[in-house]
């Protein structure tokens, strides 16, 4: 008859982590054992931290965003070339203008 080790049971993270597919990992939970929780996120899971049994954060795997390429929408977006002028209801707000008062 084999001998039972602790590594035969699960540990208390395993038995949170198995859980978690139902609920969440409590804030107690995710702070005492956060750096085995971003283990899991690295390994591709998705971990829901609740606070008082209502869910209020993910721990997700990041993924980069991809690079940027200038000039990918050139020619595609025309900007008027009075874009960036007022008529003079809006110049009034702004530069003030002694006929108008604001009431």
């Amino acid at each position: 008859m084999k001998t039972l080790t602790k590594s035969d049971f699960m540990t208390r993270l395993d038995l949170v982590l198995f859980n978690a597919a139902m609920n969440t990992i409590n804030l107690y939970e995710a702070k005492t054992h956060f750096s085995k929780l971003i283990e899991r996120v690295l390994q591709g899971e998705t971990i829901v931290i609740g606070k008082a049994g209502k869910p209020v954060a993910k721990l997700v795997p990041f993924k980069p965003m991809p690079a940027r390429i200038p000039g990918l929408l050139k020619g595609k977006i025309k900007i008027a070339p009075d874009f960036d002028e007022y008529g003079p209801e809006l110049r009034a707000l702004f530069e003030g203008d002694d006929d108008e008062h604001l009431t």
